[in-house]
């Protein structure tokens, strides 16, 4: 599992004085960054194999201004071509969110998936937590 910590900045809230929601799927992308890295260690973006197809969060509690929040990031599924990687956020010792995202290994060249390498799913499986 990838742990990484973000403050919450002033201006991510809004007018109920909580961090809004738009800001969890950023949060949630800065922590796969140690997932980039796996395909392309120096985060070269053209040598990156790797799209997004889909997010989805959901909103377990109110974040707040003034309080760090953890996100915890692994692997919840591996499949041939395509992984799920999984996220939930902490604050104050409680889970304030928990989302997914769906990767894709793809072939610019081609504009189609293709199959995780063995190399790097060796790696991803390290993170693998069903």
């Amino acid at each position: 599992m990838f742990t990484t910590t973000v403050s919450p900045r002033f201006y991510e809230t809004d007018a109920f004085g909580h961090v809004n929601n738009t800001v969890v799927a950023g949060w949630f992308e800065t922590a796969r960054e140690p997932i980039f890295r796996i395909f392309s260690p120096d985060m070269d973006i053209r040598q990156m194999s790797l799209i997004l197809a889909r997010i989805e969060v959901d909103f377990v509690a109110q974040i707040y201004y003034g309080k760090d929040v953890l996100l915890k990031t692994w692997i919840g599924k591996l499949g041939n071509s395509s992984f799920v990687v999984a996220h939930e956020a902490w604050q104050n010792d409680v889970c304030v969110a928990r989302g997914q995202a769906v990767q894709v290994a793809f072939d610019f060249a081609t504009q189609k998936s293709q199959p995780i390498p063995d190399g790097i799913r060796a790696e991803l499986e390290k993170y693998l937590v069903p």
